[in-house]
């Protein structure tokens, strides 16, 4: 008998029973169960936040790349008091962002709960990790401060072992126009800018402490501090900042704190709507799975009959 053809010895209300039950059985396609419209724009909300994301951890790490590239392989005294390789602390902070957002973006891309788990997981630790910081750094704000002028005593007493701290010394005293820690007479502290050094540099300044350390536009005079520290405070307010970093950089703390307490609630923020919205995925991803294997299972289940059905009917 062809398929389509109703069989004689079956009632109108038996073949209706029949055809019914047969459009209830699942039938063999491609299409199956997927994600909902929230969780897809959540899917591609996530991929394209952190492919954003991904960018400023990539300059880290090519910056730190490239520094450490610059500087060659030097060796590095363990026992130091501050971190001799401060490119090297760059590069692992932007391999560790970039590893983060990879993450994010191939579990979201991919469907993948094993890594939105990884995800998940570093952003909470660094949400853990922020929230500790700004505790501690609001109970031992004081403390901080004091030991702020112990760090650049530090920095100057080593400006020449390392490059990178050099940049970032001269840095601050470019940019907040200052000189030493509480004057430029710390520069003595300095075994080549001592007053008692066999050095070229002797009772000199760094370049960065020069009011106008310009000739002409391009150049930069290299000399413009020698010798600061044998004039008196009349001349030598002439030619460098008298004035020390400390009080500056504590000036500038205190004028910028509403600025800084911004941005760290902002990423703080980012990163909370980056864990809700993981958490959503997962759970339509939960979900979704729940819905494929209920659909495996009730296929089995149908087709079990049928088999034995046919098994019966074979010679």
């Amino acid at each position: 008998m062809e398929e389509g053809e109703r069989s004689p010895l079956l009632s109108p209300d038996a073949a209706g029973q029949k055809q019914s039950l047969s459009n209830s059985l699942p039938v063999s396609s491609d299409a199956g169960p997927s994600l909902s419209i929230g969780s897809s724009c959540i899917k591609y909300l996530i991929f394209l936040s952190n492919v954003i994301f991904s960018l400023p951890g990539l300059l880290a790490l090519a910056g730190g790349l490239w520094g450490l590239a610059v500087k060659g392989s030097q060796e590095s005294d363990p026992g130091g008091p501050l971190p001799e390789d401060p490119m090297l602390v760059l590069m692992m902070a932007g391999l560790a962002a970039s590893a983060v957002s990879l993450a994010g973006c191939l579990g979201a891309l991919c469907e993948s709960r094993c890594l939105l788990h990884c995800f998940w997981g570093a952003v909470l630790a660094c949400l853990v990790l922020e929230a500790l910081a700004g505790v501690l750094v609001l109970t031992l704000w004081d403390p901080l401060q004091g030991g702020l002028e112990h760090i650049l005593y530090l920095a100057i007493a080593h400006y020449q072992d390392d490059p990178d701290l050099r940049f970032l010394l001269d840095q601050v005293q470019l940019g907040l126009q200052c000189c030493g820690a509480a004057s430029y007479r710390d520069w003595q502290q300095n075994l080549y800018f001592n007053c008692s050094s066999p050095a070229v540099q002797a009772c000199s300044v760094p370049t960065s402490c020069c009011i106008n350390p310009w000739e002409g536009r391009d150049l930069v005079n290299t000399q413009c501090g020698f010798g600061a520290l044998r004039l008196d405070e009349d001349k030598a307010a002439q030619v460098v900042y008298l004035q020390g970093c400390r009080p500056t950089l504590r000036r500038w703390l205190r004028d910028n704190t509403q600025t800084v307490a911004g941005c760290a609630i902002a990423v703080i923020m980012v990163q909370g709507a980056e864990l809700l919205l993981a958490t959503w995925l997962l759970r339509g991803l939960a979900a979704l799975k729940v819905a494929v294997d209920t659909q495996a299972f009730m296929s089995h289940r149908c087709c079990l009959p049928q088999q034995d059905k046919c098994q019966k009917n074979q010679p």
